[in-house]
């Protein structure tokens, strides 16, 4: 079972995977969030609610499920 930390980085990760070529600022501005809390999301700093998760699938035009997607 990974601790919490653990889980914040891996979802940080899958986070930054997924949005490949489309830079923290413009997935921010597609996901109504702040800038700096991609950042903090993608080093593992922030704790989303599911809202924001779903917020970012939308935004990524991807499932939620995929975002989840921890294991690799």
């Amino acid at each position: 079972m990974l601790s919490k930390d653990g889980l914040l980085k891996k979802f940080g990760d899958r986070v930054k995977e997924e949005r490949g070529n489309v830079s923290q600022e413009e997935l921010a501005v597609r996901a109504g969030v702040h800038r700096n809390y991609i950042g903090r999301l993608e080093r593992g700093e922030a704790c989303p609610s599911i809202y924001v998760v779903y917020k970012i699938a939308l935004a990524l035009k991807i499932r939620v499920s995929t975002l989840m997607e921890l294991v690799g």
